[in-house]
């Protein structure tokens, strides 16, 4: 294995800072099942404060904090309407159907985002009940998109959607693990984006490099209905203000700094785009997540690729994924795709 590893596989392999980890051993600690843990207060005051929220409840992971959105909306034998590539339907075990007893209705559409003209195809007639057809209780978007190479909604597009769904009284989560994303490369503030929607989910243990965690964010009757299904799903922790002072250090100095990770991305796009049996559209490089397309098997290439110490994720036969990060630096990059020229296969 090379002395020198370059990790491009996530924005989740990121380590805590100096300082992220002083905080964390600095942090004042209670009993969060019991409300009285000083560091998860203030943590979820924050993120309600940023996202234009009555109030927001933090949890483990990002998984737990959307399936959670998920049960609080719904009723076993609802369905819910998200497209086809969701992190949601994706990346999350079958959760839906396995802790809500949910229908999942996918739709289509480009790098993860359906038009509101597919949105009102998919909805039952209007009218008196129908017996036969289950209820549609709740739309999901993704923002950025995971599965669609960091993609952005744009605003206009998301608002339309919106009016679609409020129309045929549908509640509305959004998936914003990767927002603070959206909202450097936009300069759109988060609570804009959160606007639309009834509950946001949002993750710190990503481009922010916290090492643990995610939270829900709605009104507060939502997320007392939200606490109970934290707790059901095994969520309730006890002296979470620990790991909650590295969520609540990233959030206050590392949403900034995601410029960065945007800036190395295109960067690094740019650079896989030259060499041979590589190919990238590099007009959908957006934020910090790259697909990138192989003359051969993707997972030759990513072995070999970790030979020489950079590691990158096959995520289809002819595909992988690359992802910049806090951990990754500009001459990370360089070194990144010195090596990756050195494995072309193409003409």
């Amino acid at each position: 294995m090379p002395e020198r590893l370059i990790d491009l596989r996530s924005d989740t392999v990121t380590k805590p800072t100096p300082a992220m980890r002083r905080a964390m051993a600095n942090a004042d600690v209670g009993d969060d099942v019991l409300g009285d843990d000083p560091t998860v207060s203030r943590l979820e005051a924050r993120v309600a404060e940023i996202l234009g929220k009555q109030a927001a409840l933090y949890m483990p992971s990002g998984t737990m904090t959307n399936q959670v959105a998920l049960r609080t909306h719904t009723e076993a034998g609802d369905e819910i309407l998200l497209h086809e590539q969701s992190h949601v339907y994706f990346y999350e075990g079958g959760a839906p159907a396995a802790l809500s007893g949910c229908l999942l209705r996918l739709l289509g559409g480009e790098r993860g985002q359906f038009t509101p003209e597919t949105l009102a195809a998919a909805l039952h007639p209007p009218g008196e009940i129908n017996p036969h057809y289950c209820t549609q209780k709740l739309v999901v978007l993704e923002n950025t998109h995971n599965r669609g190479g960091g993609s952005i909604w744009p605003m206009e597009h998301l608002q339309a959607v919106q009016r679609v769904a409020r129309g045929a009284g549908l509640r509305m989560h959004l998936d914003g693990a990767r927002l603070w994303n959206a909202a450097v490369a936009t300069g759109i503030a988060e609570s804009r984006w959160a606007e639309p929607f009834d509950t946001v989910s949002v993750c710190f243990s990503k481009g922010l490099g916290a090492p643990v965690g995610s939270a829900l964010a709605g009104s507060s009757e939502l997320m007392a209905r939200a606490r109970r299904f934290r707790k059901q799903f095994g969520g309730g922790m006890r002296q979470a203000g620990i790991i909650a002072a590295g969520a609540l250090h990233a959030l206050e100095h590392h949403r900034d700094r995601l410029a960065d990770d945007h800036h190395h991305a295109r960067r690094l796009a740019e650079g896989l785009a030259e060499i041979p049996g590589l190919a990238i559209d590099l007009a959908r490089v957006e934020t910090n997540i790259l697909y990138v397309h192989t003359a051969g098997p993707a997972a030759d290439f990513c072995a070999r690729a970790q030979a020489v110490g950079v590691l990158i994720l096959p995520t289809a036969e002819r595909t992988f994924r690359a992802v910049t990060h806090l951990d990754v630096s500009a001459d990370d990059i360089e070194h990144a795709l010195s090596h990756l020229a050195s494995l072309a296969t193409g003409p």
